[in-house]
């Protein structure tokens, strides 16, 4: 699960600071409005004007997303059946190059825009061929925005292709031509070249992730069937090459997505079918776990949001099963039917649509809103898994029994969680007594300290800001969520103290606009024992709280490790390297005293003399300074604690993000799970990595 390091600071307002403000009447002028007033951006400007209306953001997502768009096109030309070859290259001086065999852009004069139909695509929002006629009966992209978007948002663009045995190529300077299409040579083959760097005036930061685009490469593989793309970082001395080919589409997919783990069929599902000018490819497998896992997509467009195609998925699976179970005896008359919750208890399912027109929600494509899609998953899933049901009776066997499962713990769950928490709401309840709540009532300026042990409840109870913050000490380590069902969880009492103090809810009532804090801070000890509570807390959030975790209200407190004292000067570090120059510092400043009784020569002895002996230093003391390894939060008294850690001025948080919840799924399976294989070849993987360990 990555996490982003938050250094908070103070705002201060004028009065803070001790500024007079005076407001001087001025006369109320009257408002222009007329047509002067009316402003009309034409070409790329609205996207240079606005680039997070069409990429989302400026930084690092809406960086990458530039790469996306001109893959797409490429994946375009595959899914049309005219490109089998794709290649992505991040070249030296932020440059990305992305290169495809298809038929290439056209050069030809356009008629409506008088210029180079490449240009016209390259310089004009909404242009392209995928708004009519038969050159795209499927396509991702922005539907023509993609690529002149890029070239809006690029400090430099070049577009080169290869077409009827010219080679053309232009280039751009944020968005505008520097000179006109002109030929530059000959070609045996066709396809488009477009190389790019992005514009330092528009994104925060240039870093491009390895993993993240190879994560995007490989996913776009399995859902192009027989295309290759390569990726090449170029950048360094070394560069780093990979290849993605796929023929089993989404099969391979799934069994990529839960390698490692503990399968319940032998067989995965897979139907691959058009229903009505609409592809349908869905493959799932069920496993011996209590997560669900849906990907899904349209056009080869991940939609983390699901939409129709998803609904028909899980409509389709939820009637299918229902249907299987009464007519084989597992269900009686009179017992309730099960619901999509148990249907997919520990379930891993790819839904991939294409269709010619699709309406997607969000001009980044978080849904889709195509009701023909439902309509079309729905009928191809119900035919084809009444099918394998019917001639796998060994696979269906162990689906039912993992699903009637499922129904069985949820009855249990509900019956244990009536007891915890009354229908619908969590006002009629106390909160718990170990909770030292904060007296205001705004969420958005109360925050929740969790905290490891009474001894450090103590402290921070007593350092703590009192309107705003509010302590929860856990006793010991919390049960791992990540083995037990719900009925058994909400039996553990620091598990309930925690979720009444947050006040969401939990399960099917869980309702994140009634959280009472809007900063919950985990806040543990820096050894391992801290660690291992901190793991079990990021697996409750994950798991139960994921809405907390994506509203950005979760966080990690960084206490110092170390506490360094010169005479009555006292600092605080937070890293090996932090205290090292903290000591180095306080060498110089007292050779520097000694410097002006000395005389020059020996004093520059003895300074270098000083700093030698401060390189040396791990541990314990050197004259006059001494040093202080924390090793608990216990350690420090409540004013140490308060100045280190809880002081909104001073302390340092790290905001947990989920920059990939597929990675950080299987993380916590493997850290949490049952199974110790993958734990133990975790460990040995990465055990030369490891940074602090007690001993």
């Amino acid at each position: 699960m990555p996490k982003q390091k938050k250094k908070e600071k103070q705002s201060h307002s004028l009065k803070n600071l001790g500024h007079k403000v005076e407001l001087e009447a001025v006369p109320k002028k009257e408002a222009s409005y007329s047509a002067e007033d009316i402003y009309v951006l034409e070409g790329l400007e609205p996207v240079r004007k606005r680039p997070g209306m069409y990429i989302g953001s400026t930084g690092t997502d809406g960086l990458h997303h530039l790469i996306w768009e001109v893959v797409d096109n490429s994946i375009d030309e595959a899914m049309a059946g005219y490109a089998k070859n794709i290649a992505v290259e991040l070249l030296p001086g932020n440059r990305v190059s992305v290169t495809d065999d298809g038929r290439g852009i056209p050069v030809e004069m356009h008629k409506q825009t008088k210029k180079s139909a490449l240009e016209t695509v390259m310089t004009t929002l909404h242009a392209g061929g995928k708004f009519g006629g038969e050159s795209y009966k499927v396509a991702g992209g922005l539907h023509g925005v993609g690529v002149s978007v890029v070239n809006a948002l690029s400090e430099w663009l070049r577009a080169e292709v290869c077409r009827e045995g010219g080679q053309y190529a232009q280039e751009y300077k944020r968005g505008v031509p520097l000179a006109k299409v002109k030929k530059i040579g000959t070609c045996k083959e066709n396809g488009t070249k477009v190389i790019f760097s992005p514009d330092p005036q528009v994104f925060s930061s240039l870093d491009f992730n390895d993993k993240r685009i190879l994560d995007h490469l490989r996913q776009q593989a399995y859902l192009t069937k027989g295309v290759k793309i390569n990726f090449a970082d170029r950048r360094e001395k070394t560069p780093l090459f990979h290849s993605f080919y796929f023929e089993g589409g989404l099969l391979s997919f799934v069994n990529y997505l839960r390698r490692g783990e503990k399968l319940l069929q032998e067989e995965a599902f897979y139907v691959n079918k058009d229903y009505e000018n609409i592809n349908v490819e869905v493959a799932f497998v069920y496993i011996d776990d209590l997560e669900v896992r849906e990907l899904s997509f349209a056009n080869n467009i991940y939609t983390p949001d699901g939409g129709m195609h998803l609904t028909g998925f899980k409509s389709a699976l939820t009637r299918s099963l229902n249907n299987y179970v009464r007519a084989e005896g597992y269900l009686k008359e009179k017992e309730e039917n099960l619901t999509s919750d148990d249907s997919r208890e520990g379930l891993t399912a790819v839904v991939s649509v294409k269709l010619r027109e699709p309406q997607f929600e969000g001009q980044t494509k978080a849904r889709l809103g195509n009701p023909e899609a439902r309509t079309a998953v729905e009928s191809v899933v119900n035919e084809a898994l009444k099918d394998f049901l019917e001639k796998r009776p060994g696979e269906a066997r162990r689906m039912v029994e993992k699903v009637m499962l499922a129904a069985k713990a949820r009855k249990a769950a509900k019956a244990a969680k009536d007891t915890v928490l009354r229908k619908g709401a969590f006002e009629g309840l106390t909160l718990p007594g170990k909770l030292a709540d904060c007296s205001s009532k705004d969420p958005a300026e109360s925050e929740l300290f969790i905290v490891e042990g009474d001894s450090a409840g103590g402290s921070a109870k007593s350092g703590r800001e009192r309107r705003t913050q509010a302590i929860l000490p856990l006793r010991g380590k919390i049960l791992n969520v990540e083995k037990t069902r719900l009925d058994k969880m909400l039996t553990n009492q620091e598990i309930r103290s925690l979720v009444m103090a947050i006040g969401t809810a939990i399960a099917e009532e869980f309702d994140i606009s009634k959280i009472r804090y809007h900063k919950v801070v985990i806040m543990t000890d820096a050894d391992v024992d801290g660690a291992h509570i901190r793991t079990l807390l990021l697996t409750l959030f994950y798991r139960y709280f994921r809405p907390v975790i994506e509203s950005g209200y979760l966080y990690i407190a960084q206490p110092p490790l170390y506490r360094i004292q010169s005479g009555k000067e006292a600092r605080y570090a937070y890293t090996d390297l932090e205290k090292e120059k903290i000591i180095k510092e306080i060498s110089e400043v007292k050779s520097q005293k000694s410097k002006i009784k000395s005389p020059d020569q020996k004093a520059k002895v003895e300074l270098k003399d000083t700093l030698d002996k401060a390189e040396e230093i791990t541990s314990g003391e050197l004259r006059g300074i001494s040093i202080q390894r924390y090793k608990g939060l216990g350690e420090m008294n409540p004013d140490q604690l308060w100045e280190t850690t809880m002081n909104p001025v001073n302390r340092s948080l790290k905001q947990v993000t989920i920059e990939d919840a597929t990675e950080a799924d299987r993380i916590f399976d493997i850290l949490m799970g049952d199974d110790v294989a993958p734990r133990r070849k975790f460990i040995e993987i990465h055990a030369l990595a490891v940074k602090n360990l007690d001993v």
